[in-house]
């Protein structure tokens, strides 16, 4: 003969039954239940009211081992909320009424769930950071509209104007000549990304004096190159070759739409990480973004390396001459900041890239031009 069922202990409670501020004396019994355990509670005088699992707010455990210091409280809904005082009684009768522990309460009580909650939070983060956010920003990107981004060039221009550039003192025989190697380098435009095959910018060259050797493309066809740029490409075995090689490269940053991008990232990174982290402190939150800007604009130069291979390429003009002058300029920037030397027995193309090479938001000057010298790189398609 098989046994018959065992009786549902019955637990002591205090019922606020949302009527009476005093509590009512009752007994609960935990039942199994399709979906889970239901709840019975008897009191004096009344029927058994019975509510099943949905219908109840069931208290979590927070530990496996050590007997609760309180007791369980109860959530019933529209029927109030109990009290129970042995909560290791209540949740002992849990589980033999079939009741199964969630996630939330599993990563609570048990740490192996735990590391493996973190693992895996971990690993969707690196994910979502390392291809999620580029692929949702280069989408989103695509419907940003060329008179918006011109109008920030216009605005960010002017507010540069008004501090860190002053007006050019290249003389203008010489600008229009860097302009017309510029025309011609637009001329032999290689097909642009299929994303933005419809993007059609005005591409201009503008002159400043300031922020030492550079050049920078704005969004929306803008590229500026500084006079220190200039004078840098007329150091001996540099010449206009250098200067076309750093314009292909910045033509490469607005027909690839990176200023935009970058934008785009890291309002997709800010957030991506208010959901996963919630209220976190600014500190964290701007540090954690920071970092993840500089990477994604080291894979936005590496991208406009190999647009200007394929423009040089095309234009007929070789790209060695803009790695000489990457390397020079990286020369004059460490002997300007005391920074130090290559290694030795190395010439600085050899160089290992350091802490500051990762950190930086460009990938190793040395690595760059051996690319570049070479006219080729493997990252480039």
């Amino acid at each position: 003969m098989a046994n018959p069922p065992t009786a549902p202990q019955l637990l002591r409670a205090r019922w606020f039954d949302g009527r009476s501020s005093q509590p009512r004396p009752v007994h609960v019994a935990l039942v199994p239940a399709r979906g889970g355990p239901a709840l019975v509670l008897h009191a004096s005088g009344a029927a058994p009211l019975r509510l099943e699992g949905c219908q109840v707010g069931w208290p979590e455990r927070w530990s496996a081992r050590t007997a609760p210091q309180q007791g369980a409280v109860v959530d019933l809904g529209e029927a109030g909320s109990l009290e129970v005082d042995d909560a290791a009684a209540w949740h002992a009768a849990r589980r033999a009424a079939g009741a199964r522990a969630g996630v939330r309460e599993r990563l609570q009580t048990r740490w192996p769930a735990l590391l493996a909650g973190l693992l895996l939070a971990a690993v969707a983060a690196a994910l979502f950071y390392r291809h999620a956010t580029p692929w949702l920003a280069a989408q989103l990107t695509r419907h940003v509209p060329l008179a918006w981004e011109q109008a920030l060039s216009r605005q960010a221009l002017r507010q540069m104007d008004d501090g860190v550039l002053t007006p050019s003192r290249v003389t203008p025989e010489r600008q229009q000549a860097l302009r017309a190697r510029f025309d011609a380098l637009v001329a032999h435009m290689p097909a642009l990304p299929a994303r933005y095959a419809r993007y059609a910018p005005r591409y201009t060259l503008d002159f400043r004096r300031g922020l030492g050797a550079n050049a920078f493309a704005l969004p929306g066809g803008t590229i500026v190159v500084t006079d220190g740029l200039v004078e840098a490409a007329g150091a001996p075995g540099l010449g206009d070759d250098a200067i076309a090689g750093v314009l292909a490269h910045e033509i490469g940053h607005v027909a690839h739409r990176h200023t935009t991008r970058m934008l785009v990232e890291q309002g997709v990174v800010q957030m991506g990480l208010g959901l996963a982290l919630g209220d976190v402190s600014g500190l964290l939150a701007t540090g954690s973004s920071a970092l993840t800007g500089l990477a994604y604009q080291r894979n936005h130069e590496r991208e406009a390396d190999c647009h200007a291979l394929a423009l040089l390429r095309q234009a007929g003009l070789p790209s060695a001459p803009m790695a000489d002058l990457l390397l020079a300029m990286g020369r004059g920037k460490a002997a300007k900041e005391g920074g130090r030397p290559p290694d030795k027995g190395k010439t600085e193309a050899e160089s290992s890239p350091g802490w500051a090479d990762w950190l930086g938001s460009h990938p190793a000057t040395a690595e760059r031009a051996r690319q570049l010298r070479a006219g080729q790189a493997p990252h480039c398609s």
